[in-house]
C-alpha cells in the first residue's frame, strides 16, 4: 500500500509518500514540503498548494491519503489556514477517488514513537530510523508528514478489522430484532 501523508498549513506543507510491506515494514519514497507565500493573496495560497499536491497525487499515485486531523488551537488564524489546507487536499484526493484518512497528532505521535505527547524531535528521530534514512527530513513539517504515513499503514488493517467486526455485530443486531418481532408475533 503507499500512503500520501499531509501535514497541512498554507505556509510549509509537508508531503510524504511511504510504501508499505507485510507487517510493519515501511520504505520513504518522497518527502518535500511545500511553501507559500505568505504575502500572497489567500485565495493564490490555495491555489498554489492545490496544484502541488495534484502533482504530487499524479506523480506517486498512492492508495490513499492521511492527513493531520486539525485541532483546536489557541491560535484561531493558524486553525483556519490549517482547516482549509486540509480542505484542498481532500478535495484533490477525492477528485481522483482515493479514499481520505484523518489522523490526530496524538495517534501519530503514539503509532512513531509510543508516545501520544512525544515532542517534534522525538517523531522526527523515530522516523528517521524508521524509515531507515541517512538524514532527518527537515523542516519538522516534512517528518510529520511521513510519520503521517507510517501511522496509517501501522493503523488501517486495524481500522479495517473494526469496521468488518461493527458491520457483522450490526448484521447480527438486525437478525436478532427480527427473530424477536417474529418470537413476538407467534406469542400472540
Amino acid at each position: 500500500m503507499r500512503v500520501f501523508g499531509v501535514d497541512p498549513g498554507l505556509t510549509r506543507c509537508g508531503f510524504g509518500v511511504v510504501d508499505g510491506g507485510p507487517g510493519r515494514v515501511v520504505r520513504a519514497v518522497a518527502v518535500d514540503v511545500l511553501r507559500t507565500p505568505v504575502d500572497a493573496p489567500l485565495a493564490v495560497r490555495l491555489h498554489e498548494l492545490y496544484v502541488g499536491v495534484c502533482e504530487w497525487l499524479d506523480k506517486y499515485e498512492p492508495n490513499v491519503v492521511a492527513i493531520e486531523r486539525v485541532f483546536a488551537q489557541h491560535n484561531v488564524r493558524t486553525a483556519m489556514g490549517v482547516a482549509q489546507a486540509s480542505g484542498v487536499v481532500a478535495l484533490a484526493a477525492a477528485q481522483r477517488n482515493l479514499p481520505v484518512e484523518f489522523h490526530t497528532p496524538s495517534e501519530v505521535k503514539a503509532a512513531v514513537t509510543g508516545s501520544g505527547r512525544a515532542d517534534k524531535a522525538q517523531v522526527t528521530l523515530m522516523v528517521t530510523k524508521l524509515l531507515g534514512l541517512k538524514v532527518a527530513p527537515k523542516p519538522a513539517d516534512a517528518a510529520d508528514a511521513l510519520a503521517l504515513a507510517i501511522c496509517h499503514h501501522w493503523r488501517a488493517p486495524m481500522r479495517s478489522r473494526i469496521e468488518e467486526a461493527q458491520a457483522k455485530a450490526a448484521e447480527l443486531a438486525r437478525v436478532h430484532k427480527a427473530r424477536l418481532a417474529e418470537a413476538a408475533k407467534r406469542a400472540n
